[in-house]
């Protein structure tokens, strides 16, 4: 070998391998070819900065090689490199042995002999599966992207930026986390070699589909290993959700667990207990695992923190009549509440009768709205309450594009679920994964509208329904409408009929209620003193659009531009983790409070807005006037429970509807706590949407003054913010102001006040200050009115 020249071609090689430093990048990936029939020095290749990520052989010919992917920092390269020059100019020590000296060999003589080539790797060098299976086209595939675990933060803040969408499901496995994701070979490309932390890419894996084909035994063998590696709750005392549905198996050993004999009701006592249809035990599987697709597919422990409580709502033949459904969910709940518990009541139960209904209020989603409030049931307590949005005919389904069949009037939201108090949920999908060779296309594209989702056909006075969206599943077509289901595009959860069927296909606005209700039980357990109010403020408020949602919105979008995507979306998906980090987090600010919105007026004995809160939030003005122009949002909600009203002559007024309704203001920069209260009185007596273009709010009060559930954001310079910390809320006009009401009493009422600053790349600097302003913080001043 001509030691100086092999050198020297590796050390041009390195030199030719993009500058780390000026190019901002965390690292570059390498690929290493080995020279015939020689083996790579792997251990050599796997340290200093440098991490092997993959390494594979071939043989043509009677010819071997090696080729091997790698990470290196820039520590890493110029350690490479140091290794190069080494072997070029310094030999190893002359040694001893059996009385003969043998000279000394070039230094790392075994890593680089072994070295034919060093390159800059490209995405197919990551690639876990056989060569001849690497994606071919240029369109935008499915990929799974699997991650060093601490690079995954980054990686899906940032993987967007690149034209990346990344599903919200995620397998954990002891060294990597697996994303799924859309995108293109170039866009993929390039997020991987400018944020890093990828060890490999793959084909998506096993499909719900996989699962559900499986025989009885080996289905069976699956729910064991599952099971095995499933901690249940060892005791009582925990949140539970109490499914209002169809009843739920006992049978089926990753429900039993946690599903008592005890905790099993029926509205009607003379009807079994039993899941006959089985929906109630789908529900089931999913509000304690979710999608089992995903955790099928893990190795890793699973934690279920949650119970199970079961009440049949609907008869096994038949159908409740229309004029007993609002009885027959107020018997549900009398039935299972003979027990005290922290309960998440979930419904995944509409009806099409009162469609149309435009959002007004009916008997049952009244009767919703009151036991929500407490003023109905057995119970004088309030209750979180999860609604599904009602599900799409697929046959009402022609040739134009799916979201306008989605956005038609004929295809409103389903009585209850416009109830003001519920959390109404409605349905996405990220499942846009198809077998080639059917002839079958997606309907929906990923992260938009799953096309079984009903949508409100309204834009003002009533609430803004559904209030957020999770997976649902996604429809397939042919060459001709209807689109129908597919296993690919289901979800997968627990069948009613173990030990011949363990799993079986789950979908729709019912799959999506179903989750939601095990992330808001996850989320109150671990802050059981929260209201339950609060939760599902906090829970909304946690909800982004994702990015194909957006793509409905022009490139500056105005304030009414939102209107759509509040009908199909709500506020979007929820993000349980940002929910859990607002909870704990010194940058949100969570206040439970009482007030008494109405009272009688001491000089001429009429009906008067009797208090107001007024918090001074606890901003570190200095810090924020440090960062200037620095970009910072502020995302507020406000969330109370109110008592309805449904008499004819409030069908057309929010005002006489609701109890009360409360308004949060903000102070605008430079405005004192007199100029605030001043601003408030002229609109404690609204006759319409409010108009506030210059307070910046991103949503505006015709989005935001509706229903019991208020949220809004604006994005300003920290050093505006920092002269905006008075928030304000009010009461505005409600039912409960009536001189003949409150002349008996003045009603309270609870709301929870949420507080979020996003203060992006300047956040850790603000948050310690923050903490030692909350721990100062003087209690809200109670003004009246």
């Amino acid at each position: 070998m001509d030691r100086a020249g092999h050198a020297q071609a590796l050390l041009q090689a390195i030199d030719a391998l993009p500058n780390i430093a000026t190019d901002g990048l965390p690292g570059v990936y390498l690929e290493v070819q080995s020279r015939q029939n020689e083996r790579l020095k792997k251990d050599s290749l796997n340290s200093s900065g440098v991490e092997l990520l993959r390494c594979d052989s071939t043989k043509e010919a009677g010819v071997v090689r090696e080729s091997a992917t790698l990470f290196a920092t820039a520590k890493g390269v110029e350690s490479l490199r140091k290794k190069v020059q080494q072997f070029e100019t310094e030999d190893t020590p002359d040694r001893a042995k059996d009385g003969e000296v043998i000279p000394g060999r070039p230094k790392n003589a075994d890593l680089v002999q072994s070295l034919a080539a060093i390159t800059e790797a490209g995405l197919r060098a990551l690639w876990r599966g056989p060569q001849d299976k690497f994606p071919a086209g240029d369109g935008a595939l499915h990929w799974e992207i699997w991650l060093h675990p601490d690079a995954v933060g980054a990686f899906v803040q940032m993987a967007a930026e690149f034209g990346v969408q990344l599903g919200s499901e995620r397998l954990d496995f002891p060294e990597d986390i697996v994303l799924i994701a859309q995108a293109t070979r170039d866009h993929l490309a390039l997020a991987v070699r400018r944020l890093g932390g990828v060890r490999a890419i793959a084909a998506p894996a096993a499909t719900a589909d996989f699962f559900d084909s499986l025989d009885v035994l080996e289905q069976a063998a699956w729910v064991g290993d599952l099971g095995q590696r499933t901690t249940y709750p060892t005791t009582l005392d925990t949140g539970y959700v109490t499914l209002l549905d169809t009843g739920v198996s006992r049978a089926h050993p990753l429900i039993a667990p946690v599903l008592a004999s005890a905790d099993r009701h029926a509205a009607d006592p003379a009807w079994s207990l039993d899941d006959v249809k089985g929906h109630g035990t789908q529900l089931a599987g999913l509000a304690l695992f979710g999608d089992l697709t995903t955790s099928l597919q893990s190795t890793q422990p699973v934690t279920v923190g949650h119970r199970l409580e079961s009440v049949k709502l609907m008869p096994d033949a038949g159908v409740n009549p229309h004029h007993l459904l609002g009885v027959m969910t107020r018997n549900a709940i009398n039935a299972v509440e003979l027990t005290t518990r922290r309960r998440t009541f979930t419904m995944a139960a509409t009806t099409d009768e009162d469609t149309p209904h435009d959002g007004a209020p009916t008997s049952w989603s009244t009767e919703v709205d009151q036991l929500a409030a407490g003023v109905s049931g057995n119970l004088s307590e309030n209750r979180l309450i999860l609604v599904s949005a009602g599900n799409t005919d697929n046959f009402t389904f022609g040739g134009a594009h799916y979201l306008d069949t989605c956005d038609h009037e004929d295809n409103e939201l389903e009585s209850p679920a416009q109830a003001w108090n519920a959390l109404c949920v409605g349905a996405y999908t990220e499942k846009a994964q198809l077998p080639a060779g059917e002839g079958l296309n997606i309907v929906a594209p990923m992260g938009d509208l799953s096309p079984s989702s009903r949508t409100a056909s309204w834009s003002s006075t009533w609430p803004l329904k559904p209030d957020v969206v999770l997976e649902g599943g996604n429809w397939a077509v042919g060459s001709s409408p209807p689109p129908m289901r597919h296993g690919w595009l289901s979800l997968l959860t627990t069948h009613h009929t173990y030990p011949q069927r363990s799993f079986c296909f789950s979908h729709d606005t019912s799959a999506a209620t179903a989750i939601a209700a095990k992330q808001v039980t996850e989320l109150w357990s671990d802050y059981p003193q929260l209201w339950p109010e609060t939760v599902r403020g906090l829970y909304v408020a946690s909800a982004r659009w994702t990015g194909q949602m957006r793509s409905h919105l022009p490139a500056n979008p105005q304030k009414g531009d939102f209107a759509r995507l509040f009908r199909r979306y709500g506020y979007g998906v929820p993000d349980l983790e940002r929910a859990r980090r607002s909870a704990s987090n010194a940058l949100t600010l969570i206040v439970q409070d009482v007030i008494t919105p109405y009272g009688l007026s001491e000089k001429t004995g009429g009906d008067v807005h009797n208090e107001m809160r007024l918090f001074t939030l606890p901003w570190p003005v200095e810090e924020l006037r440090k960062f200037g122009n620095a970009l910072v949002t502020l995302r507020v909600a406000l969330s109370s429970f109110v008592a309805p009203n449904p008499s004819e002559a409030s069908r057309g007024s929010r005002y006489r509807y609701a109890s009360h309704n409360l308004r949060f203001k903000l102070n605008r920069a430079g405005e004192n706590a007199q100029q605030l209260m001043a601003r408030i009185s002229k609109t404690a007596e609204p006759t319409g949407p409010q108009n506030e273009e210059d307070d910046l709010w991103e949503f505006g009060s015709d989005r935001r003054d509706v229903g019991s559930l208020h949220v809004d954001q604006l994005t300003c310079r920290a050093s505006d913010l920092a002269r905006r910390n008075l928030l304000a809320v009010h009461p505005v006009a409600g039912w409960w102001k009536s001189k003949a009401l409150l002349q008996g009493a003045l009603p309270e009422v609870r709301f929870a006040l949420i507080v979020e600053i996003d203060a992006q790349e300047i956040e850790a600097e603000l948050y310690a200050e923050v903490q030692i302003a909350i721990a100062t913080l003087n209690a809200a001043q109670i003004i009246t009115i």
